[in-house]
């Protein structure tokens, strides 16, 4: 009777926690069942040099994938590398991913900057003859021969390297003899609990237990004078990836993906993309651009050039909006110099601060608008910088050059003689002396200086103006003139008409 409160409370604390225990198994089975079904998962490739606009279409692919709601995202890497900075914003946005697990899957080669990308993913897997490594930094000399970076340089790339490692769990002396020739790393054993760890002389010398480790022979991929370099079973043994597979179907398998495992390959907008912010293309779409602003301007009541000039910058700056390498500023700082060449020329007298200021903006706009850096910080971030001042010095130089044969031969162009103001001349020998009633000569020789007319299209600054009963093709002195004002002849000089507003 004495352990009858006893069995009383224990039963009754069963019953209460029953429910408790039941949803708790429920939760636990959900889990597992979660961790069975096989997973949703992407692959994105990486198969060029990582530069801007690689980086870029890269960046928003990622995005997609994640929004998308995949559990994986897998960066098939075959690539050589490229800048280290554009590499070091890619690495940063794989390691802060923490709504995804991120998968670098090499087939072939990771070098230079693809393998510091594949170090910053949750997993490496690579294909057993696959080779990852050789991330030193180095730059085309003035001879034209590529040299080691200087130490500043180097320091910030190890460190990188090393802040990478550790937060995934690699050998960080391995990692480090990637972007090091210098250094050599060799392997070495716990005394006490046999575990295995790589150390660089430098580390070596500077460790304070060295009693507790075996030191053993180098690494022979990471003697001296060499960057480490590893094919996919090297680089398993040594632990610096998580395993090999024979096959995209292994990898669905080993990481339970659901497949077939879709690609998010590059669409026709990417290609496009990638076509405008061509050298090539950029020239032509600077080139044409102006010439077409040009033609607009001075043929009156025609869209043609205006339509044409907004085409080629609006997929000029279209494209570095895709290509993650312009923003609102500088659309806003072309537009601005626009406006100070247009004042230059039609408000203000003779060509002065405002025109040059006009220019500098304009180009400066557009050379901005193909970099992510504002200053270059590195030797291939200057040289970038320099091809793109090459490229928009010379489309501006090419372009005065059309400037100048346009003026001259527009005239005799098929289809662009129509956007000129040609006078009508009349026979020679002909005259209102001989018969010739004066109705039949063209207008700038039948109005007279002091004559008023009316505009009957915009002057901008030429036009037309109807004089009397006849119309006569004029030019003001530099003014616009919107259509029905009054104009009064005040000069001319052979064909061409100068009028002036009527005050």
């Amino acid at each position: 009777m004495r352990g009858l409160p006893t069995f009383i409370t224990i039963c009754l604390a069963a019953l209460l926690l029953s429910p408790l225990v039941a949803r708790s198994q429920d939760a636990a089975k959900a889990e597992l069942d979660r961790q069975a079904s096989p997973r949703k998962a992407v692959i994105i490739p990486l198969h060029e040099m990582i530069h801007p606009l690689s980086a870029a279409l890269l960046e928003r692919k990622f995005r997609d994938a994640v929004d998308s709601g995949v559990d994986v995202v897998i960066f098939d890497i075959h690539s050589p590398g490229g800048f280290t900075q554009v590499t070091f914003e890619l690495m940063d946005m794989v390691l802060d991913a923490n709504d995804v697990e991120t998968v670098a899957f090499v087939e072939k080669d990771a070098i230079s900057g693809a393998a510091l990308f594949a170090l910053s993913c949750d997993k490496i897997i690579m294909l057993p003859d696959a080779r990852i490594g050789d991330a030193g930094e180095i730059v085309m000399g003035a001879d034209g021969a590529y040299r080691y970076t200087e130490a500043k340089s180097r320091s910030v790339l190890a460190q990188k390297v090393r802040d990478t490692a550790e937060a995934t769990g690699r050998p960080i002396a391995l990692a480090e003899k990637m972007t090091d020739k210098d250094m050599v790393v060799f392997k070495a054993t716990n005394k006490e609990d046999g575990s295995v760890r790589y150390f660089s002389d430098k580390e070596w010398v500077a460790l304070e237990n060295q009693d507790a480790w075996e030191k053993g022979p180098p690494v022979r991929e990471a003697g001296k004078e060499m960057f480490f370099t590893a094919n996919g079973r090297r680089a398993a043994e040594l632990g610096l990836i998580d395993q090999t597979v024979a096959s995209r179907t292994e990898l669905a398998s080993t990481l339970n993906l659901q497949e077939p495992i879709p690609t998010l390959e590059r669409t026709w907008v990417d290609t496009l993309v990638l076509i405008l912010n061509s050298g090539f293309v950029t020239f032509l779409l600077i080139v044409i651009g102006l010439t077409a602003l040009v033609i607009e301007l001075s043929a009156p009541g025609l869209g043609i050039g205006g339509l044409t000039s907004t085409l080629c910058f609006g997929l000029f700056f279209w494209s570095r909006f895709l290509g993650g390498t312009a923003g609102w500023l500088e659309v806003t700082l072309f537009v601005i110099g626009l406006l100070f060449i247009a004042a230059e020329v039609f408000v203000i007298p003779g060509f002065g601060v405002a025109g040059i200021s006009g220019i500098v903006l304009s180009l400066g706009s557009l050379v901005m608008a193909s970099r992510r850096f504002l200053m270059p910080h590195s030797s291939e971030e200057l040289a970038a910088l320099g091809m793109d001042v090459l490229t928009v010095v010379g489309a501006f130089v090419a372009f005065l050059i059309a400037l100048l044969v346009l003026a001259q031969y527009m005239s005799e162009i098929p289809g662009l003689s129509r956007l000129t103001l040609k006078p009508t001349v009349a026979l020679e020998g002909s005259g209102t002396s001989e018969g010739m009633a004066a109705t039949s000569l063209p207008g700038w020789q039948r109005v007279e200086v002091g004559s008023v007319g009316e505009a009957i299209s915009a002057l901008r600054p030429g036009g037309r103006v109807m004089v009397d009963d006849f119309t006569v093709d004029v030019v003001t002195e530099g003014d616009f003139v919107d259509p029905g004002t009054q104009v009064r002849v005040i000069g001319k000089q052979g064909a061409k008409v100068i009028v002036r507003p009527v005050a």
